[in-house]
């Protein structure tokens, strides 16, 4: 039987008293003091487009942000509109957190720009592709790729949108892998401080666990990512039949999506409301700890998940070193000068970088493109390179393999 928490009748009053009278909360981010890393006068705020609005409307409009609509979230090579993509997932992320940001009081703008952005660096097949792309980066540089860093690199960089520091921050600090019971922010002065923090996690991806946002609406969106995908993934699981006939356990939140996400909202508006962090209670936060374990055992680390694993891995070690070889030789006729350089140096884009896009490292240049792929153009462009190869990645279609 399913079962939908409500939040206490005392704090729905005051909360409901507190929004008539527009009562934003004494730590809602100000837009006043947001910081941009250049002085540009058409980026200057105004009344009816304020700071983080214009940063939503820079990332909607990245010519990345079209790639989230053909990039795995959990379950890759599945011809099937029901399984999430990751352009579902960044919009299920942006509205739980608006709601709860609504509840709270706090900036919801700053919310949603975070939230539009905080996976756009993310690779093809998921956190399957991240890990073999960080492998084949750190072979060659000893530096290490992460989708929430390249995320802030997609739009600090590649794409200089000259977006707010908070903005950057929210996106880098949001890693939804890594669950705490109580956020806090943690203060960040300037553009100096923070692009130093990228360094360290490049140079050591054990820095990446000790990022936290500095605004309370960052940790709305790091909280907000886990609950999105939490429920989800087991909805797609059971699409894509992964599950096999086991089922869940409810650890104390539900077990279908609609429950979780409710659930975990309710207490995490309950615990946090006026308060400088944003808290679930011991047993929520251990429920959400199991639950998410079950996941691991259960989807993540499954055969159907993971079948095509050893593939990939092969397919993106030959794709790299090949790019690699032509960026090394000068071969302008290779796809990594046609669609990717030439397509970075559009005059716009050209125009505010801080250097120009061809003098980058080069293994940075094919980790980038290799990033930036969808699922389909990576199988694309391997054919192409690779017609004689042995190793395909094939889709189960509508009417294959349990999806009839």
């Amino acid at each position: 039987m399913t079962h939908y928490e409500e939040l206490p009748a005392e704090l729905s009053r005051r909360m409901e008293r507190d929004l008539a009278e527009r009562t934003p909360s004494p730590y809602a981010f100000d837009e006043k003091n947001a910081l941009r890393r250049g002085p540009n006068p058409h980026d200057a705020a105004t009344v009816w487009r304020p700071a983080f609005i214009r940063d939503a409307d820079k990332i909607l409009n990245c010519p990345y942000y079209n790639r989230y609509s053909d990039k795995t979230q959990v379950f890759s090579l599945y011809k099937n509109d029901d399984i999430t993509r990751r352009s579902l997932h960044v919009q299920l992320v942006s509205r739980i957190a608006r709601t709860i940001g609504r509840a709270l009081g706090l900036n919801q703008e700053l919310i949603e720009a975070i939230a539009l952005g905080h996976d756009i660096g993310h690779t093809p097949f998921g956190h399957t592709g991240e890990r073999f792309l960080d492998e084949l980066y750190c072979s060659h540089t000893g530096l290490h790729f992460a989708h929430n860093i390249h995320s802030v690199r997609v739009l600090d960089e590649i794409f200089p949108l000259n977006l707010c520091l908070q903005t950057l921050d929210g996106i880098a600090a949001h890693n939804g892998e890594l669950e705490l019971g109580e956020y806090r922010p943690a203060p960040l002065p300037d553009f100096d401080a923070f692009d130093e923090r990228m360094r360290a996690c490049r140079q050591d991806t054990g820095n990446i666990s000790k990022l936290v946002p500095s605004t309370l609406e960052g940790c709305v969106v790091r909280i907000s990512d886990i609950i999105a995908y939490l429920g989800k993934d087991r909805h797609d699981a059971e699409k894509s039949k992964a599950l096999a006939g086991m089922t869940f356990e409810d650890t104390g939140i539900g077990t279908i999506n609609a429950e979780i996400v409710n659930n975990l909202m309710v207490n995490l508006i309950e615990n946090s409301y006026l308060h400088p962090y944003i808290r679930l209670d011991e047993r929520h936060f251990a429920a959400l700890k199991a639950a998410k374990q079950d996941n691991y055992n259960l989807i993540y680390r499954s055969e159907r998940v993971q079948n095509a694993d050893d593939t990939i891995r092969r397919m993106m070690s030959e794709l790299y070193e090949k790019l690699l070889s032509d960026l090394h030789a000068g071969r302008q006729s290779s796809p990594v000068f046609r669609h990717h350089i030439a397509y970075l140096e559009a005059p716009y884009y050209a125009k505010h970088r801080r250097m120009p896009y061809r003098e980058t490292e080069r293994n940075l240049i094919v980790t980038d493109y290799i990033a930036s792929m969808t699922d389909d153009y990576f199988i694309d462009l391997y054919g192409f390179l690779f017609p004689d190869s042995s190793l395909r990645l094939s889709y189960i279609g509508y009417f294959d393999g349990g999806n009839s």
